[in-house]
């Protein structure tokens, strides 16, 4: 076995350049794929037991989310991501996403907003239960669902963008000292002041949340997603 444990595909399925790009997303969490290190897509085929061709397009597909810079004639480098870059993420997604939570609790029907309570509580499920790519998804799809509601799909995408370029490394880390557990519950939160229609209370809410994230951020190893 080389880089990464080994993991199941469906080689018969049409979707296997995807399999492997969420395969690899949970081998950067885990840490089997660290920042700066070089990866051959012929050797991460030989892990998975299948032919290069799906591994290398699905790390283009990283590639395009920022998570992985391609090296000529070598492989791919797992992007490092400093201090600078989560600041500015930080930043460009409260300007953003703040206002538009305030926005979505003065316009949005209640039962659009109620609809987001399971994966609220899908997403304290993952956190308490250390199922990372759960959370991840779970977390990922509250957010740029609440975000949708406000009705602009380019802002959806540019928050998803930040989002990718922000989230994965440190996960585990956090995990381990317990820290996921409170940035999880706060997303019950957030859903509940909204609904109540306090809009003030659920931008302060979505303020410290992000400062929450970026703070976990630097006591980790690297980024996680919040």
């Amino acid at each position: 076995m080389g880089h990464l444990t080994h993991r199941d595909l469906n080689a018969s399925r049409e979707r296997l350049r995807d399999q492997v790009a969420h395969a690899l997303r949970a081998a950067l969490i885990s840490g089997e794929l660290r920042p700066g290190v070089v990866y051959s897509a012929p050797t991460l085929a030989e892990d998975f037991g299948i032919s290069a061709t799906p591994v290398r397009e699905a790390m283009l597909d990283l590639a395009r989310e920022g998570l992985v810079e391609p090296v000529r004639n070598k492989g791919f480098r797992v992007t490092e991501v400093d201090e600078r870059d989560l600041d500015q993420f930080t930043e460009i997604r409260a300007l953003i996403e703040i206002p538009t939570v305030g926005r979505v609790t003065r316009s949005a029907a209640r039962e659009d907003l109620e609809a987001l309570r399971p994966v609220a509580l899908e997403i304290v499920r993952a956190a308490r239960e250390h199922d990372l790519i759960g959370y991840l998804e779970a977390d990922r799809l509250f957010h740029l669902t609440l975000l949708g509601l406000a009705g602009n799909d380019r802002l959806v995408e540019t928050v998803g963008d930040l989002r990718k370029r922000s989230r994965l490394y440190g996960l585990t880390a956090l995990d381990e000292r317990g820290d996921l557990v409170p940035s999880a519950e706060e997303h019950v939160e957030l859903l509940d002041l909204m609904l109540a229609g306090d809009a003030e209370g659920a931008e302060a809410c979505m303020t410290r949340h992000l400062g929450h994230v970026r703070s976990l951020w630097a006591r980790s190893d690297g980024p996680a997603e919040g």
